[in-house]
């Protein structure tokens, strides 16, 4: 039997080489639309089979070879639990059997993808469905300038994606489908086909992330990422504490259209049902969607760096109960710390909250300088945890974590300096376990650790105009080598005498030459 570490890789390698054949006149950010939406296409297909097989007696019975017709009798009740219906005939199996000798191929998947989308109008599933097919343009020039070159493009897609040795979800030692997805995801990032860094979080620091949230806790109620992306910071939480132990839903909002789709695409592909998870689109600063979900038990996110937001150019929002204790708004032109105020919010009082930052918003002054005054003097922030260089997609800044806990048994702050935690890969630094292990028992041991970490009290922050970056907290280790300057000077000394001796020495053969001339 296969090892996890093989099974991955041979389907990292069978991915690979789909997106090296089919890239072709479809540039490769462009062509990860499709390769996903083939891949989430096949998932479904076999999901729901899989359902109805399974909860049907007879052992013989196949979904995928009943008529359309006959199929019917379930579709009630498979919606009620899926989320969607897929007839016998529209199913993933069927259609690339019939794919090579399909003449309207393009038109039989768009019909495909709008009936899965229909299945589900008047449900309560309506808005986890809707448009999740909307980037897979069967029709785009951009597969072909003919319909026969794009419908070539296409079978080739559909029979290498039904190529690849996925199984049955509950058969894989890994969870095939969603590293698919990952793998997919982080390939076209970290080769910077178009830049992947506000979309996709580097796993490791993703699962980092979740363990910081989740320690001593087996089972959370629920999870949150107002920034989420492609959702792979929460799906962590279903790696880490397995999905069932999220009791109620996965919450997360993107702004991102195209990104709000992979993001759903994303926990559908990880097994994770259409009652499980609450995504929602728009922006969180200006339209947050979960006002009535809040609080959230654990909370991670990478938010967007710097970005422009209406600060106090909008009157009304320092009155908006997320930004009006700290008493001032984030700048306009630097949204970082009204994420953060956002999140201190929507947390519960027993829960931790785990944000990627810039390293300036740790330091700089004015506004920002008085809303850590105010995340300070209230002892919300449980750690500062410094990252190493180049582990983000788009950056290769040095970014840092901040824990933040409105339950603290202290009143101090703990520093981590994990800077030089890292092992160099063939494109970006990465986390290795051992990296990623060691930061996560500094956090919990929180204690000092030389070179390492810092408990610091709160009061040292204030004295300190409330700057929170580690270097000033966590002395660095002076790797410079040692000089002993007497024994320096001996050797200066030597070399100089040496050299009046050999001065002496060239002098005498000098006049010697001259004397036999």
């Amino acid at each position: 039997m296969a090892t996890k570490d093989q099974e991955r890789a041979e389907l990292h390698k069978s991915i690979w080489q789909i997106a090296n054949n089919l890239r072709g006149s479809v540039d490769g950010w462009d062509f990860k639309q499709y390769i996903l939406g083939m891949l989430f296409y096949r998932f479904i297909s076999e999901n729901l089979a899989k359902y109805i097989n399974e909860n049907e007696p007879d052992e013989h019975f196949d979904y995928a070879k009943l008529s359309d017709s006959d199929a019917e009798f379930w579709r009630k009740e498979t919606v009620r639990e899926k989320g969607f219906y897929i007839l016998p005939s529209e199913l993933f199996v069927n259609v690339v059997k019939h794919a090579k000798n399909d003449p309207n191929l393009n038109e039989t998947l768009s019909k495909v993808f709008k009936h899965i989308e229909s299945s589900a109008h008047g449900t309560e599933s309506e808005d986890d469905i809707k448009g999740l097919f909307d980037d897979f343009n069967v029709n785009s020039n951009k597969l072909g300038n003919t319909v026969e070159q794009r419908n070539k493009k296409l079978t080739e897609l559909l029979e290498s994606i039904g190529n690849l040795k996925l199984g049955n979800y509950a058969d894989n030692t890994i969870d095939a489908f969603g590293d698919a997805y990952e793998y997919l995801m982080g390939m076209y990032a970290s080769n910077a086909w178009k830049s992947g860094g506000e979309f996709f979080t580097p796993q490791e620091v993703s699962e980092l992330l979740a363990e910081i949230t989740t320690v001593d806790k087996k089972e959370v109620n629920k999870v949150y990422d107002p920034c989420c992306g492609s959702g792979s910071l929460l799906l962590k939480f279903a790696k880490v504490l397995w999905k069932d132990n999220v009791r109620q839903w996965f919450y997360g909002q993107e702004i991102n259209i195209t990104t709000y789709n992979l993001c759903r695409i994303n926990m559908f592909l990880h097994d994770i049902n259409y009652e499980k998870f609450d995504i929602a689109h728009g922006d969180t600063l200006m339209h947050p969607k979960h006002w009535d979900d809040e609080p959230f038990d654990a909370i991670v996110s990478n938010p967007p760096y710097s970005i422009n937001w209406e600060g106090d150019a909008n009157p009304i929002l320092i009155n908006d109960p997320r930004f009006s204790p700290a008493g001032v708004l984030a700048p306009k032109s630097k949204a970082d710390l009204a994420f953060t105020l956002h999140v201190l919010k929507w947390l519960a009082t027993s829960g931790t909250a785990a944000i990627v930052e810039f390293p300036w918003v740790l330091y700089r002054w004015w506004a920002e300088q008085k809303i850590r005054k105010y995340l300070v003097d209230n002892n919300y922030i449980d750690a500062v945890i410094q990252l190493p260089p180049d582990l983000f997609f788009g950056t290769t800044i040095a970014t840092c974590i901040v824990v933040l806990k409105k339950s603290k048994k202290d009143n101090k702050t703990l520093f981590i300096d994990a800077s030089a935690e890292f092992v160099r890969g063939s494109a970006k630094n990465t986390l290795s376990d051992t990296n990623r292990k060691k930061i996560l028992s500094a956090f919990i041991a929180r204690e000092d650790s030389e070179y390492f970490a810092k408990v610091v009290d709160n009061s040292a922050i204030a004295t300190n105009d409330y700057n929170i970056a580690v270097s000033s907290y966590v002395e660095q280790k002076d790797t410079r080598e040692v000089i002993d300057i007497q024994e320096l000077n001996q050797k200066i000394a030597g070399i100089v005498q040496r050299q009046s001796e050999l001065r002496s020495s060239i002098d005498e053969i000098v006049r010697e030459i001259e004397s036999s001339k």
